[in-house]
């Protein structure tokens, strides 16, 4: 089979020397690519760290054949190249692992003078009554300022544009990461997800528990709770 995997984090302009992040390198991402490429699958790997697969590669895995490494940089780096592979290649799964920023920055405002904010009533003031901010969009912010606001906008759920905007009809896999929920709360979330990006399995784990552990599903309409050293070859086994 043919295997799109995408890995890493996104990125979003603050200016064009600043961004938004999160703390993301790929390494699931890319452990289960090697471990599908290994199973004798063509693999494309979509990153933004292809530094960690390289890492992770075993000395005697070669490299040469059925694989191929690709670079993100940005949230619309990832966009664009999902929608050229997903319109280019005979996929037959995609494995939607990468962390996507949720926002992206569509204004960068100074408060005008006069006008202030209080975190405690979370309430803006002036002079006038009328608090003004001054649009500071520029190549590069100027650092002078004493306080910046960021205006942020939802960015479009690329796991949500794979079926009904990009015709991809194979197998899904979406990746769901909560933080500080019960395992009943997490399935909860994760299977209302999954059914609305059109996902045929999901995998879903807390920020707290990510390094030890995962829920795999639905399995014969069950979740289950897989260590994350034996993640790749469980979910693999399911495709």
């Amino acid at each position: 089979m043919k295997i799109l995997v995408t890995a890493g984090n996104t990125l979003v302009p603050i200016d064009r020397v600043r961004g938004i992040t999160n703390i993301f390198t790929g390494r699931t991402g890319a452990t289960i690519a090697l471990h599908a490429h290994r199973r004798g699958h063509d693999v494309i790997l979509l990153t933004s760290h292809p530094e960690t697969a390289e890492a992770l590669r075993a000395p005697d895995q070669s490299l040469e054949r059925r694989w191929s490494l690709r670079h993100y940089f940005t949230f619309d780096d990832l966009r664009e190249r999902m929608h050229a592979a997903v319109q280019g290649e005979r996929l037959d799964v995609v494995i939607h692992s990468a962390a996507v920023s949720d926002y992206r920055t569509v204004g960068v405002f100074a408060p005008a003078p006069g006008t202030s904010f209080h975190a405690e009533s979370a309430s803006f003031t002036s002079l006038d009554g009328s608090p003004r901010f001054l649009d500071r969009v520029a190549s590069k912010v100027k650092s002078d300022e004493n306080e910046l606001w960021l205006r942020l906008t939802r960015t479009p759920k690329l796991v949500d544009m794979l079926r009904p905007d990009w015709g991809f009809r194979g197998l899904l896999v979406k990746f769901k990461l909560e933080v500080e929920v019960s395992e009943d709360r997490l399935l909860e979330i994760a299977e209302r997800s999954r059914t609305q990006s059109g996902a045929d399995l999901m995998v879903a784990n807390t920020l707290e528990g990510a390094s030890q552990w995962a829920l795999l599903g639905p399995i014969e309409a069950q979740y289950q709770k897989v260590t994350r050293h034996e993640l790749a070859d469980r979910l693999l086994a399911r495709i």
